[in-house]
């Protein structure tokens, strides 16, 4: 039962579309615009260094507040498996942002609500790597989608690590369930990414621009 609460709290806080609502504060619906995607790139895209900042720090701290929440919630009652509770809150605030149901399940594809559970999950210096890597795969391809696919797995090997050091203490059927989670958020990342991967294999994806959309 917890798990399944931990999961619909991050999905409320998931829906909290950070990109849809600085676009409608500015009379543009950010899913008409650029690649019709309610995340992080697009808005940058689209409307612009500031938009891509806001939606950035907002899709992501979503998913920190989620797992604060649940860690709140449950520190006491089930502080032995508090880790695994943690990425079912991140997991809910993932699928939150990806399939909002009040937009018809149309949302973004996930990357910076995951990064929210990188900073929730594992030490600063993990997060460094994995900030390290993101950036330097951007300025050197300068695909973004490239970046965001290999972060994902970046995310997973440090969470095997962490699990396997004894870091999170728990026993091994919790971790392997920990694990599963994260395997989970990688292939989401990689199907919502599908199309960019295939026009990555066609020589034809959109290299990172920062534009800015007419107002409506």
């Amino acid at each position: 039962m917890e798990r399944i609460i931990c999961v619909l709290i991050g999905y409320a806080f998931g829906l909290f579309q950070t990109g849809y609502i600085y676009g409608k504060a500015h009379n543009i619906d950010i899913r008409s615009q650029g690649s019709g995607n309610a995340g992080t790139t697009n808005a940058l895209r689209t409307l612009g260094w500031k938009a891509g900042v806001a939606t950035l720090l907002g899709d992501a701290f979503k998913c920190v507040f989620a797992v604060l929440t649940v860690q709140a919630i449950y520190r006491n009652s089930c502080g032995d498996i508090l880790p695994l509770l943690s990425m079912y809150a991140g997991m809910g605030a993932v699928l939150g942002h990806n399939y909002p149901f009040y937009l018809g399940f149309k949302g973004g594809k996930g990357i910076a609500a995951t990064a929210g559970l990188l900073l929730s999950t594992t030490p600063w210096w993990m997060v460094l790597i994995c900030l390290f890597v993101f950036v330097g795969l951007v300025a050197a391809t300068k695909y973004v989608s490239v970046g965001s696919l290999v972060v994902v797995i970046v995310y997973l090997i440090e969470i095997v690590y962490l699990g396997q050091s004894g870091t999170f203490g728990m026993e091994a059927n919790y971790l392997y369930e920990t694990y599963a989670i994260a395997a989970f958020l990688m292939i989401l990342a990689f199907y919502k990414h599908r199309a960019n991967i295939g026009r990555l294999l066609n020589g034809t994806e959109n290299k990172l621009s920062i534009g800015k959309a007419n107002k409506k």
